[in-house]
């Protein structure tokens, strides 16, 4: 009974043990926010030096256990583009592009198949990278249709008007920035998806340490974004739709 009692103790110590190591790391902010940029710019080419894109375009993460993504094209093998007034960084993918393709305006209304991630990206025992993922939108894994007009690209006259609050309240200008570098497909929602490309928009941005509309409720002060997305069309907004 007491070699049972004992092991119970050893078992209990290591599982405990083993929750605090795989914890996630506790985020601090910055004093510096240059410190915060830098963060965030490391962490990116971390991020795209280990992820790459599937079949459809999807992002995913190399698998050290498993050799059959062995042959595939890291991130920063894809001529990343990075937008030198913002540092916002974008991915044009080969073959996933319409032709002709459509401009997308400054107030346009688009319908975009997107999945897109908030991270914090910090410096874990010494190494510099995103952690905490947290989802900001993701139409792909769930309506499986594209999203129309969202607030984080334009948000309606109308809106503000209710609220008081200015236009970057809304909308998250790096996002804009990075999704102009493409041109829209003109094709119905009920077609299956063939991403065409990644935006990544560090922290400074997107919403920084301003006051921001708390999108899934949840606060996305430091956050950088990782789009994953197709434009399916882009039109021009109406007087109705201001």
């Amino acid at each position: 009974m007491k070699k049972i009692f004992l092991f119970s103790i050893i078992l209990s110590a290591t599982l405990s043990s083993c929750r605090k190591d795989e914890s996630t790391p506790v985020y601090t902010e910055p004093e510096d926010i240059a410190t915060q940029n830098y963060y965030d710019d490391e962490a990116a080419k971390k991020f795209m030096a280990e992820n790459y894109l599937d079949a459809q375009g999807n992002i995913k993460a190399f698998d050290a256990t498993d050799s059959s993504d062995d042959t595939q094209t890291p991130l920063t093998a894809l001529n990343p583009q990075t937008i030198p007034s913002s540092g916002v960084i974008y991915i044009v993918r080969n073959a996933a592009q319409p032709t002709p393709g459509t401009t997308i305006g400054d107030t346009d209304v688009i319908r975009i198949m997107n999945k897109g991630l908030g991270y914090v990206a910090m410096n874990v025992d010494g190494v510099i990278k995103y952690s905490s993922p947290a989802a900001f939108v993701n139409t792909i894994q769930g309506t499986g249709v594209p999203q129309v007009d969202p607030m984080y690209y334009y948000v309606k006259n109308s809106v503000m008007a209710s609220s008081s609050k200015s236009r970057s309240y809304y909308e998250m200008e790096g996002f804009q920035e990075g999704l102009r570098k493409f041109m829209a497909f003109n094709i119905p929602d009920s077609d299956g998806y063939n991403l065409q490309g990644v935006i990544i928009v560090p922290s400074r941005a997107a919403f920084s340490r301003d006051e921001h509309y708390p999108y899934q409720n949840i606060n996305w002060r430091n956050r950088s974004f990782v789009f994953n997305f197709q434009v399916y069309k882009s039109s021009t907004r109406t007087l109705d739709q201001q």
